[in-house]
């Protein structure tokens, strides 16, 4: 087994390419880098009126901004996930070997319908609050861990407890950005473990480090996806610009 924390080096020499940034929108809800293609990751989501790079990242190459990937100030990460999504996403051969998830529902929730039927009577952690996930929490035993949890929501301590114990653990593709990644996987090593989300990079080395399952997106429409998280879409995206995929590893 790989220790979980070599994911950033295997993200930064993936990273090392001399491809040019043509644009970043960094949107309400989602980060797009565009260069030969097009990578995502969740912004941040605090506000700043502070950010000394604005204004110069266009035209450089994306191995300039990969490194970013291991600051802790989350812009930069953000930034710099996006970007390295952006190269391994056009060059993975793992994309083609997914299938495509729909829900008679929310697409953003497509990920879940699938599980259904082998969540029922399961013990079931999710990292991250998904809107619309409430809708579930009649059909398995479901706990959700935020880092801004809101009502019916753990805080982050409450993984330390929950996921050992968990037949099933969601893991947002985020944790990457915000460096929780390690230990979350590490805790989750009982269960069957899915790294979701679009932030999620299309790798096969993360089934050396305990991941059962790949659940992110591909790019359906990237003009009509830049439009929609320019103009602050965050569910949106998946009825405009890219659809969910699911691969086994």
């Amino acid at each position: 087994m790989i220790d979980p924390r070599q994911i950033y080096e295997i993200l930064l020499d993936y990273g090392n390419s001399q491809t040019l940034v043509k644009e970043i929108i960094i949107g309400l809800t989602w980060t797009l880098c565009s260069g030969e293609g097009v990578g995502l990751c969740m912004s941040p989501g605090i506000a700043t009126r502070t950010i000394p790079w604005s204004g110069t990242l266009v035209n450089k190459n994306i191995q300039e901004l990969a490194p970013w990937l291991n600051s802790w100030q989350p812009y930069e990460a953000t930034v710099a996930m996006a970007a390295i999504n952006a190269v391994i996403n056009t060059q993975s051969p793992l994309l083609e070997k997914s299938q495509v998830l729909s829900s008679e529902g929310n697409q953003n929730l497509a990920v879940f319908a699938h599980f259904l039927p082998m969540l029922r009577g399961k013990k079931v952690s999710v990292i991250g609050r998904y809107p619309g996930l409430s809708d579930y929490e009649k059909e398995f035993d479901l706990k959700v861990i935020e880092r801004q949890p809101s009502l019916g929501d753990l805080p982050d301590p409450a993984a330390e407890y929950l996921l050992p114990q968990s037949d099933w653990v969601f893991l947002t593709a985020t944790s990457i950005v915000n460096k929780t990644f390690p230990r979350l996987v590490e805790l989750s090593q009982n269960a069957k473990l899915v790294l979701m989300g679009p932030t999620t990079p299309w790798l096969s080395e993360l089934a050396d480090m305990g991941i059962d399952y790949l659940a992110g997106v591909a790019i359906t429409n990237p003009d009509l996806l830049r439009q929609t998280i320019a103009e602050g879409g965050g569910t949106r995206i998946f009825e405009t610009g890219v659809e969910y995929r699911l691969l086994q590893l």
